[in-house]
């Protein structure tokens, strides 16, 4: 497989309403049900993965990721049925494209130098 891909972001006002870092955030979250944990296991802090996720949710119609507050329970935030179709067709379009690419990817990265 060729190490040329394509990178999809998808604009909205001066942000990106998703691209493949803020999917990959997404799918931490959708794992681990938080947004700490999320960001930990992408090596981000939890205010970038905040902000992330807050120019997400400023971005599209409904909510990406719903949070709940701490407490006795603690807090925690999932990935609502609306940002899983987001990211299902955000994935689906990525796979697409690199397929759509792949013969040309593999006959470009033939003619590199040899390492």
């Amino acid at each position: 497989m060729s190490a040329i891909s394509i990178k999809i972001r998808l604009p909205y006002q001066h942000l990106v309403a998703i691209g493949p870092g803020k999917a990959d955030l997404l799918e931490a979250i959708n794992q681990s049900g938080s947004i700490s944990a999320g960001a930990r296991a992408m090596g981000m802090s939890y205010k970038r993965a905040w902000d992330l996720v807050d120019a997400m949710n400023k971005s599209f119609r409904e909510p990406l990721v719903a949070t709940a507050t701490g407490g006795s329970h603690g807090g925690g935030a999932r990935v609502t049925p609306f940002g899983l179709d987001v990211l299902t067709r955000y994935r689906a379009m990525e796979a697409k494209a690199n397929q759509s690419i792949a013969q040309d990817a593999e006959a470009l990265a033939s003619m590199l130098q040899p390492l």
